[in-house]
């Protein structure tokens, strides 16, 4: 580290004779869920958005969905900083107070501005619990086991980004869209109430570490601009030249703050950690992962309804049993990797995914056959994802000192979503078209299989087995 305060000595993996550490793991994984579902679950109900607001633009629109993204990838990593200061307990359960007051008022709003204003408090509250929630599953668990935790707690935050549009699609249908918000706070509201009795601060310095606020300026501004300047490729209110300035002034922004990381005594990220070698090539591979796993999961909703013509509700039910496969996926993975390490089953996953890729792009016709045509694809990408995803977030962690839990597990969740920013607009930019064809759909899936070709490539520089170093 290159700050001087001192801490206590880390925390002790349980004995085996404590209580079970699965309470623990269940309360902080029910609001990842419900933080991983939220940014995916409003693509299901944008047309009632539409309807519910008819004076607003589509542009307005987008943000409902866009500041979503672009706070919440910009906030991860300083809120991975404040939970190693300020302790894991405390901001996670702050971040879950907030994340439900915020979906109250979302569904609540009465204007497009007031929606959007909620959307991005409710992006703050979930960037706040996501590494904090990370952080206290890894302090809960005996190193031996930490490997499945962290892989079950990947496979919760994946299976509701993947389920998140089809359970938006019927929840919209049935009660209208306030309810994608509400339906939050039931089960928030449960993570709150057992988190205040059984999680236990993992983190408590004896000289509370500053915090860095010109690191976290800086990172918001740089992170926020390039999320924005790719999120609104296709908005007609911004010029390429001006999404150009945004892009650089994103750039700049990032450069000053690795500069800045470097000089002060107190950064907020250390870029130390960047020396380990499977942390950089993990990093890299949620990156080009994250890309093609978007470019896949919104390609998908675009040929059901585009060229399939399914309704909204029908597609989303068409895309359940690919979901249903990363979870059982990622336990098997996750006991596995505990003995063997990670890397296998992130080479062996990339190479199922990128399969997937290439019976999307070669086996569905214009006319529907789900079951013969599209299924099997579909099965595949499922135990991709489930082998690849969590594999990804328990990598990234695994030899990491533990007061670095909490912002190593940010920059790769950060990571993941500009990577999922870049292949929605990608998306958009392919198949954007108001007819479509599945010809238009093979550009996309040649960079599905491509991005998964360079996972499984990046992947190969991995090494987290046990009693082994990981390299630097």
């Amino acid at each position: 580290m290159t700050h001087t305060a001192t801490t206590h000595p880390p925390v002790q993996p349980p004995p085996a004779s404590a209580a079970s550490p699965w309470p623990v793991f269940w309360v902080a994984s029910i609001a990842v869920f419900l933080v991983s579902l939220d940014a995916t679950l409003l693509y299901a109900a944008f047309g009632a958005l539409r309807a519910g607001f008819p004076t607003a633009s589509p542009a307005d629109l987008s943000w409902v969905l866009n500041a979503y993204t672009v706070v919440y990838a910009a906030m991860l990593i300083p809120s991975g900083g404040l939970a190693d200061t300020y302790g894991r307990k405390r901001v996670f359960m702050g971040g879950v107070v907030l994340f439900l007051a915020a979906s109250a008022a979302c569904g609540l709003a009465g204007s497009i501005g007031w929606l959007i204003a909620a959307r991005i408090l409710q992006a703050i509250g979930a960037a706040l619990l996501t590494p904090a929630s990370l952080s206290i599953v890894l302090a809960a668990f005996p190193t031996s086991r930490r490997a499945v935790a962290v892989s079950l707690w990947g496979a919760v935050g994946g299976l509701a980004a993947s389920i998140g549009p089809s359970l938006g699609a019927f929840v919209v249908d049935t009660a209208g869209w306030p309810w994608a918000f509400f339906i939050n706070l039931p089960l928030g509201a449960l993570s709150l109430w057992f988190g205040a009795g059984l999680l236990k601060e993992s983190a408590r310095p004896d000289v509370r570490r500053r915090v860095d606020g010109v690191g976290i300026a800086l990172l918001i501004v740089g992170v926020g601009a390039l999320a924005l300047s790719i999120v609104q490729l296709e908005s007609p209110a911004w010029t390429a030249g001006e999404l150009a300035l945004v892009a650089a002034s994103g750039a700049v922004s990032l450069a000053v703050f690795v500069a800045w990381a470097r000089a002060t005594p107190h950064p907020l990220v250390d870029l130390s950690l960047f020396s380990n070698r499977t942390y950089r090539y993990v990093n890299l591979a949620t990156l080009s992962f994250g890309i093609a796993f978007a470019m896949m999961f919104f390609a998908f909703f675009f040929y059901m309804t585009g060229v399939w013509h399914y309704s909204l509700p029908r597609a989303g039910l068409a895309v359940t049993p690919g979901p249903l496969l990363v979870m059982p996926t990622a336990i098997l993975t996750g006991r596995l990797a505990a003995r063997l390490g990670h890397r296998p089953f992130l080479v062996a996953g990339s190479l199922v995914y990128a399969c997937s890729g290439l019976w999307f792009m070669l086996v569905p016709g214009a006319e529907p056959a789900y079951v013969s045509q599209w299924l099997p694809g579909l099965l595949l990408s499922g135990i991709g994802v489930g082998m690849v995803m969590p594999s990804l977030a328990g990598a990234a962690v695994s030899r990491l000192p533990v007061q670095h839990y909490a912002v190593g597990s940010a920059v790769n969740q950060a990571t993941r979503q500009i990577g999922a920013v870049l292949g929605v607009a990608i998306t958009v930019v392919l198949l954007g078209n108001s007819t479509l064809s599945h010809a238009d759909f093979v550009p996309l899936y040649l960079g599905h299989v491509g991005l998964a070709l360079l996972t499984a490539l990046l992947c190969l520089a991995v090494d987290t087995r046990p009693n082994r170093p990981a390299g630097s």
